[in-house]
This record gives structure tokens, C-alpha cells and sequence, in this order.
């Protein structure tokens, strides 16, 4: 029987490989950092299986529009925090734990910032907190290259080396990998929670 999600994969393979996949990871990675709920690992992943040869293009674009993408998310923070910054924070139903986070934030804000530029943790909240915090933006800038293309070029190196058999293995069990990067997301969302309520 032919998975329902067999058609949206093929679909974003087919943009994976198309001649603009490049300026659309570039977008969604720079608005992923500071609103957008879409992760850019969905565009990452298929675009360095479907043209392995372009995995370090794809990562050294993904990583910096990222981290423009989060200075984005910061100005948001320092500059815009009520207007559009807590509306951001509530959709994620962050806002009564906020204040409480930022204490520390000033001690730990690289630490903090490595760690959900890393994970899958949603990072648009931290680049937001950091500009309400007003973090050093050289120390946020750093600690966001370093976090991010960490991250992002560790993917692609994975993807390189292993391409043919986790494309095989993404499109032989495609329900069970969408299940598991669902389950990631939430787990995000509540590790997020545990730590802006301690």
C-alpha cells in the first residue's frame, strides 16, 4: 500500500533538486530563527540526498542565513519585544515562565544560545530572548556560528558519507521517520517548557 506521505516526499525531493532549493533553503532557514515553526533540516536532508556533491554549499548556506535569521529573531527581542517579540513567546505558551529564564540569562546567555542552536529546540525563542536580554551580540553571534554550523554541517556529513542508504532507508520507512521527527519537535517544545519553569 502507498503511504499518503509518499507524494509530499517526492515532491520536496523533486524541489530538493530544483535550481532555486537554494534560495528557498536560504529563506526558510533565515525566518526559522526568529518565527517560522518549519525546522530547515525538511529541505537540509532531502536536498543533500538528492545532489550529495552540494552538501557543503547546502550547510554553509543553511548556517548563515540562520544566524542572520537570528539576529533577526534578537532585533525582534531588543527592539520590538512587546509588539511582536510576546506574541511569539505565547504562541509557543512560554510567556509566565519568560521572566524567570532571563535571570541567569546574562551568565549563561552562550551557553544557552550553543545549546538550542544545536538541538531541536525551538531557536527562535532564544534569539528572541537574547535581544530582550540584550546578550552581547558579538557572544550571540559567536555562540550562534559555532552552534549552527555545528550543527547543520555535522547533518550534511552524515548525509554525505551515508547518503544511499538513508535515502533508502528514509523512503523505505518514511511513516516512522515522520513519527520520529514529530516526536522531536515536541520534545523540544516541552524540554523549552522544563527549562523556562525551573
Amino acid at each position: 500500500m502507498k503511504s499518503p506521505l509518499r507524494p509530499l516526499y517526492d515532491w520536496t525531493m523533486e524541489k530538493a533538486a530544483d535550481r532555486r532549493a537554494l534560495r528557498w533553503l536560504a529563506g526558510i532557514s533565515f525566518i526559522e530563527s526568529s518565527f517560522f515553526p518549519i525546522p530547515p533540516d525538511i529541505m537540509v536532508i532531502p536536498m543533500v540526498l538528492a545532489n550529495r556533491a552540494r552538501a557543503w554549499l547546502i550547510a554553509g548556506i543553511c548556517t548563515a542565513a540562520s544566524v542572520l535569521g537570528g539576529f533577526f529573531g534578537y532585533a525582534i527581542g531588543y527592539f520590538l519585544f512587546e509588539a511582536v517579540g510576546r506574541p511569539i513567546i505565547a504562541l509557543y505558551g512560554l510567556e509566565d515562565a519568560f521572566a524567570r529564564f532571563q535571570e541567569g540569562y546574562t551568565e549563561y546567555g552562550a551557553i544557552i544560545v550553543f545549546g538550542f542552536g544545536l538541538t531541536p529546540l525551538p531557536y527562535k525563542v532564544i534569539t528572541i530572548a537574547s535581544g530582550v536580554a540584550a546578550l552581547n551580540p558579538v557572544v550571540f553571534g559567536l555562540a550562534s556560528l559555532a552552534s549552527r554550523g555545528l550543527r547543520f554541517f555535522l547533518e550534511a556529513a552524515l548525509l554525505y558519507w551515508l547518503g544511499p542508504p538513508v535515502r533508502a532507508f528514509i523512503e523505505k520507512r518514511l511513516e516512522l521517520v515522520t513519527l520520529a521527527v514529530f516526536v522531536l519537535g515536541v520534545a523540544g517544545f516541552i524540554a523549552v517548557k522544563y527549562l523556562f519553569d525551573r
